[in-house]
């Protein structure tokens, strides 16, 4: 890969959908015992074969083709390390009029994360290539921030869409630390290096300036935005809500409701259609299934977090005095 590094080595495979969609019609075909539907389908694309070997290079060189790409996108956009490879790889080879298409699935998450991988996807932009993103499921918060940059957005009827708001939730054991005594010292070199705080007390003017800085966020992201999508009307849609497909078509939010398997199958007929899927090469120990193992614990060890933290507050801890 292009930028892959010496620790995170990632292996690119590449499917031509085209011949995958061939390959099935005819392998059900030939179970389905119709001889005379699979002989005519095979006289077909041996035709069409002969006709782009007449035409030559100039035929070939006056098709689009497509790229696929999907993101499945977790809390920490963790897959924006395969995305910007795919991209890298696609780049350095397709021409100013091909198409991305960009399978799109997730619920959002940090701010910066999605902010990289919605940089990225601008990149396809800037190259000259056309951008469409495809949402089956959701593509809400930093997903339709990611979404907002494309050319086109596809949604099915009932994909999730929207939520251009922000949020953050900050648990704080203060009082549960004071009630047993338990002192947190915070230090800190600049008045706002730290503001609230899960173990100290948090004062009026902590949570002021963390609301003044969710607020500037949420205006950044309702830039980003406007910049992509201008026809938007961000005092109805940056609430922070989410919308179904049907609802967020009326609102500009996507521009046409289709699945991403509709919107591919009409492109097969006319383009050529390759998938790109890039991924981490396991470890040894990951092969051995210790990675595994050790993923387990960690669960398992959060999961009792709640009942461990319920027993303190219940406990009585032994006290000294003075």
């Amino acid at each position: 890969m292009l930028f892959q590094t010496a620790k995170q080595p990632t292996e690119l495979k590449i499917t031509h959908l085209n011949k995958v969609k061939d390959q099935r019609k005819h392998q059900l075909l030939a179970e389905m015992g119709d001889k005379k539907s699979l002989k005519s389908s095979l006289k077909k694309m041996i035709v069409e074969k002969a006709k782009e070997a007449k035409a030559g290079k100039k035929a070939k060189a006056d098709k689009r083709n497509v790229f696929v790409l999907d993101f499945h996108g977790d809390i920490k956009a963790s897959h924006v390390h395969q995305l910007r490879e795919e991209i890298s790889v696609i780049l350095a080879t397709a021409n100013k009029g091909d198409e991305v298409v960009i399978r799109l699935e997730s619920g959002g998450g940090m701010v910066h994360a999605y902010g990289l991988a919605a940089a990225q996807l601008a990149r396809i932009k800037d190259a000259g290539l056309t951008l469409t993103v495809c949402v089956d499921k959701i593509a809400a918060s930093g997903g339709y921030m990611m979404a907002c940059v494309a050319d086109r957005i596809l949604a099915a009827p009932f994909a999730v869409v929207g939520s251009i708001g922000v949020v953050a939730q900050v648990p704080n054991f203060h009082e549960l630390l004071e009630k047993h005594d338990i002192d947190v010292d915070v230090f800190t070199a600049g008045k706002y290096k730290r503001t609230v705080t899960m173990f100290g007390k948090n004062s009026p003017e902590d949570k002021e300036k963390f609301q003044q800085e969710l607020e500037e966020t949420h205006q950044l992201f309702q830039d980003f935005v406007t910049k992509y999508r201008p026809q938007l009307d961000l005092n109805q849609v940056a609430t922070g809500e989410h919308w179904y497909g049907e609802d967020a078509l009326k609102l500009n939010l996507v521009d046409e409701l289709a699945t991403s398997d509709s919107y591919l199958m009409t492109l097969m007929a006319e383009q050529q259609v390759y998938a790109l899927h890039t991924r981490t090469k396991p470890t040894l120990a990951e092969k051995l299934g210790f990675a595994h193992a050790a993923q387990v614990m960690v669960n398992t060890a959060i999961d009792k977090l709640p009942d461990a933290l319920l027993k303190l507050e219940n406990s009585k801890l032994p006290m000294v005095k003075k």
